[in-house]
């Protein structure tokens, strides 16, 4: 009979917690789980009940099981785990998942047509996000459960997948559980982490008490706990330790033997002098193992020296058995419980405890196992080009020969092939497993591509300490070079994740390397990585920008920045380096918008050839992005960009399409289409910072902040203003959109012109002093104007200088420039002149509904002190716009200055639909409600009567009869119930 137990013993207080679990994300909150234990002690068993219990509640399960082998496969438990789920059910169609599938497709074989295009990487966080949004889509209605077994064997890219899902994990309907060995490494690590972060419960199995071992012997026997025969009851609980696998091992042998049988009062326990001493279980295995036909028992030798998990096709190669015989024996070993088909791969077996394939190997000599591993790699080696795993193997069998050199070069090879897939956690694996076991000449070559692997992982500061280790190298010379090339592009990682200092060490070392006379291309690699790293903001010691980078000293670097650019992009082009001239025209892009916008869009459609000619997908996209973003600032239009974002979505680059969501959100918000930037706010902000694509997140709480600012919701913009410094904003490039485009507008949309004024100044200020590429900052538009409305003569520079620079050419700036252009003509006496301007500021303003209303309110009153326009029918139309749009001081102010030009002023007493429900039902009145909204920022009555253009007996009026209505006892309790209602 099998000695299995049917019933899972002395696991209640884990049982319940996974029973808790299983409920909890049933109701839409996600939980993760770690089950630690030693190989046996009943982790598998306890997370497949789990699943089981699932099963019965008609969640979703998707299972799966790292390699015990030793092979370092990326995803490999992943792609089980789906596999195990679409393989009966079929992936799912929702269109939720369509960005996605690109990520997904290495993972889901039915999505591969919809893979990444060639050339692109996805990075292990846009697939971890994927498979997020995957898994909620498959718990949505009932939840559902991940289950991934032996965490311990996992590639690195599983490990930092599994640790992205366990903390993102808390807000969906999914319930993850991970089984892990209490052994040293990353995922051991992860698990005690998430533990001490709150994002995971962790429960480390300890071994069974003698209650626990004896009911589980019952269970095995179909017996009640009374009826196991003591002696049995102390040989299992004296050699098993509390292992539930060893006890079921034991308790085989015992019955195997005839030992333990049944008689007719029961079973019994022959006695026997004999102590069976399971040191691993080898010597219960080795008498299971003399019990079988010598040819499967030859079989099961090899198959064990292969790995816990083995291909038949290498096991064919290996002991040279035809099929029938091989099969044969294959269904031998499975009839008596050894192995099992691997469900994940129908070519593959599994042994069925990891355990048992360590207790095969150990029956042997341990000369008897390095000559049969030596065999069989020579085998393996010898009858096929050898794949990434395969290699693997080899290597494998190798070490396990004693043959540390061979072993290294073909794990070297294996991480080489993946550091160019793009898997660098798992090259980083293999590369330091060759490193420690290479030869004392080979090392040294091993480190550079180790040092690679570890920068483009995101550990930097790893990759520094390996390349500052390597002994000197001459300069010049051919290791000199190679070395040189990894400091590069450690240099291009470095720069691209904002460390500055790093970058710069890394390229004086190359340089220093490469000595006085680099050839071209290396020349041209070194360059393109020092202009990109001169873009970045610098900041002194108490983080303000250092002086000295405007002026004619600033404009002078730019040039020379631009002139090395222009020859890196040529140069890289004749030397057949297509990435670096990418990057090259990249940059030149970048620098040329400071002489129009026509030469950056002609670096751009460089870029483009260059990478369409060598399919560079990467590169190709990234191009359509800056192409897209510079017509939509020189017309507004979103045409370009939604072409971008569909070449982003067949890239399969998650990061790159949240970069263009977020300038379809700016988009959105400088066109008045709010409820859309919205939209694409709510999908993307919280994803671009589980990403940890930094600088798209910083822009998209920026669009948050200036979507609040545009609407005239002050204390959201704070808000979104919060967030966005403590994500690095005021450190980043986008100081100036965040002072003219959202700051100044929202003090415009406050009436307070003093403060739009101080805003604008603060970013162009910030400008002078540092590279600026960004042209909405108002410097070129809203500033200018609001210059010439005060009457300053600097007004008039403002305004020339604007209109001559590149800036001044775009659509949302040749508005306001248009409108400054009619108050000038209009104060020098040509009002026909000013009328001509307004109308064509208004064409160029049809996708600004906005900002062409706060346009017509400001220059109304110019219009009016000098007798020109239509400013009593502007002001009626921007009235009426930003009453609609719910924005009382703007709508306000162009009341008070209808009356000051005698014109009659519309009533407004609608607007009930905003007043909460609260607030109505207690007779609150649209107007009443206008004063309260204020009273969250606790303003005084004049603030409130200027803000809202009434006196400020009005305002005392509308207070008395808030305080009545709402029940509050004071000024205080009314401005503590108007915050209230703001935060909800």
């Amino acid at each position: 009979m099998r000695a299995t137990s049917s019933v899972i013993v002395g696991r209640d207080a884990e049982i319940r917690l996974l029973e808790a679990a299983l409920e909890s994300v049933g109701k839409g909150a996600g939980r993760a789980v770690f089950l630690v234990g030693e190989a046996g002690i009943g982790k598998s068993r306890l997370a497949g009940g789990s699943a089981l219990r699932a099963y019965d509640r008609d969640m979703p399960v998707l299972r799966g099981r790292a390699t015990s082998t030793g092979l370092v496969v990326p995803f490999r438990p992943l792609v089980e785990a789906l596999s195990s789920r679409f393989r009966a059910a079929g992936a799912p169609d929702d269109p939720e998942l369509q960005p996605y599938r690109p990520a997904l497709a290495g993972l889901v074989p039915e999505w591969r047509t919809g893979a990444a295009a060639p050339g692109y990487t996805i990075s292990l966080v846009e697939l971890a996000e994927a498979l997020l949004r995957l898994l909620a889509v498959l718990g949505r209605e009932r939840g559902c459960v991940i289950l991934l077994e032996d965490l311990h064997d996992s590639d690195t890219e599983t490990i930092a997948v599994v640790e992205y899902i366990v903390d993102n994990v808390a807000e969906l309907p999914v319930l993850l559980i991970g089984t892990l060995r209490p052994d040293p490494g990353p995922a051991l690590d992860l698990a005690l982490a998430a533990e001490l972060r709150n994002t995971a419960s962790l429960r480390e199995l300890g071994p069974l008490d003698g209650n626990s071992v004896r009911d589980m012997a019952a269970a095995c026997l179909d017996v009640v706990p009374g009826d196991v025969p003591p002696a049995a009851h102390r040989h299992l609980s004296q050699w098993a330790g509390g292992n539930p696998y060893l006890v079921e091992v034991l308790l085989a042998d015992l019955l195997d033997t005839g030992r333990l049988s049944r008689a007719d009062d029961g079973w019994q326990l022959a006695e026997s002098g004999e102590a069976t001493v399971p040191t691993g279980a080898v010597r219960s295995w080795a008498r299971r193992l003399d019990r079988l036909d010598e040819p499967v028992r030859e079989l099961l030798l090899v198959a064990a020296t292969l790995g816990g998990r083995f291909s038949v096709g290498a096991l064919r190669v290996v002991t040279g058995l035809d099929d029938r015989a091989l099969f044969a024996h294959l269904r031998s070993a499975s009839e008596v419980g050894i192995i099992a088909p691997d469900g994940a791969a129908h070519d593959h077996y599994t042994f069925r405890h990891a355990l048992t394939a360590d207790a095969l190997k150990a029956s042997l000599p341990p000369a008897e196992q390095a000559a049969l591993a030596r065999h069989a790699a020579s085998v393996i080696e010898g009858s096929r080009e050898l794949l990434g795993d395969q290699r693997q193997l080899v290597a494998t069998l190798l070490l396990a020969a004693g043959d540390k050199e061979a072993a290294s070069r073909q794990f070297a090879q294996v991480g080489r092939q993946l550091l160019d897939a793009g898997a660098s956690g798992s090259a980083a694996v293999l590369l330091e497993r060759a490193r420690g076991l290479a030869a004392d000449t080979e090392r040294d070559e091993v480190t550079v591509q180790l040092a690679i692997a570890q920068a483009e992982s995101g550990r930097l500061d790893e990759a520094a300490a390996l390349l500052d280790d390597l002994p000197p190298a001459p300069a010049g010379s051919r290791a000199a070079e190679e070395r040189a090339q990894a400091h590069t592009q450690v240099a291009w990682v470095a720069t691209m994740a904002e460390q500055k200092e790093e970058a710069r060490r890394r390229i004086r070392a190359a340089r220093t390397l490469l000595g006085t006379a680099p050839r071209p291309e290396q020349e041209a690699a070194l360059t393109v990585v020092e202009g990109h790293l001169a873009l970045l903001p610098e900041q002194d010691c108490r983080g303000r920008a250092p002086m000295g980078r405007g002026g004619e000293d600033g404009r002078g670097r730019r040039e020379e920045a631009e002139r090395s650019a222009r020859g890196a992009a040529l140069t890289a082009e004749q030397r057949g380096r297509p990435v670096v001239a990418c990057q090259a025209w990249q940059l030149l892009a970048m620098l040329s918008r400071e002489r129009g916008f026509d030469q950056a869009d002609a670096c751009l459609e460089r870029m483009l050839a260059v990478a369409e000619e060598h399919r560079l997908a990467v590169y190709r996209a990234e191009a359509l992005v800056r192409l897209g973003t510079n017509a939509f600032m020189r017309t507004g239009e979103a045409t370009r960009l939604e072409t971008a974002r569909t070449a982003a979505h067949e890239l399969g680059s998650l990061a790159l399409i949240q970069a263009v969501d977020g300038f379809l959100a700016m988009q959105s918000v400088l066109s008045g289409r709010w409820d859309r930037a919205r939209g694409i706010l709510e999908q993307s902000v919280e994803a671009s910072a589980r990403l940890q694509n930094l600088a798209t997140h910083r822009y998209l709480l920026l669009v948050d902040a200036t979507l609040a600012a545009h609407q005239g919701r002050a204390r959201d913009q704070e808000r979104a203003l919060l967030r966005f410094r403590r994500a690095g904003g005021e450190e980043s490039m986008l100081v100036p959109l965040q002072r003219g485009l959202c700051q100044a507008v929202g003090a415009l949309m406050a009436e307070d012109r003093e403060r739009a004024n101080a805003e604008l100044d603060a970013a162009l200020a910030w400008e002078l002093e540092h590279p600026s590429f960004f042209y909405l900052s108002g410097r070129y538009g809203l500033g200018p104007l609001l210059q010439v409305l005060d009457g300053e003569d600097a007004g008039r520079r403002a305004y020339r200088e604007a209109l001559a620079s590149p800036g001044g050419k775009l659509a949302w700036n040749q508005m306001f420039l248009g409108m400054a252009d009619a108050v000038l003509r209009g104060r020098d006496g040509d009002p026909d002149g000013a009328q001509r301007a307004v109308e064509q500021a208004g064409r160029a303003a049809t996708v600004f509904p906005q900002a062409w209303h706060l346009a017509l309110r400001l220059t109304a009153e110019a219009a009016l002190a000098d007798s020109w326009g239509e400013p009593v029918a502007w002001l009626r139309t921007a009235e009426e716009y930003f009453h609609e749009a719910g924005v009382p001081p703007v709508a306000g102010a162009c009341r008070a200055v209808l009356r000051q030009a005698g014109a009659s002023v519309p009533q407004r007493r609608g607007g009930r639909e905003r007043i909460p429900a609260s607030l109505r039902t207690a007779g609150v009145t649209p107007r009443e409600y206008e004063v309260f909204v204020l009273l969250a920022e606790r303003p005084g009555n004049q603030q409130i009567a200027q803000t809202l253009c009434i006196s400020p007996r009005t305002v005392e009026k509308h207070m008395a009869s808030l305080m009545t209505k709402t029940g509050a006892a004071d000024r205080s309790a009314l401005c503590a119930l108007s915050a209230e209602c703001a935060d909800l």
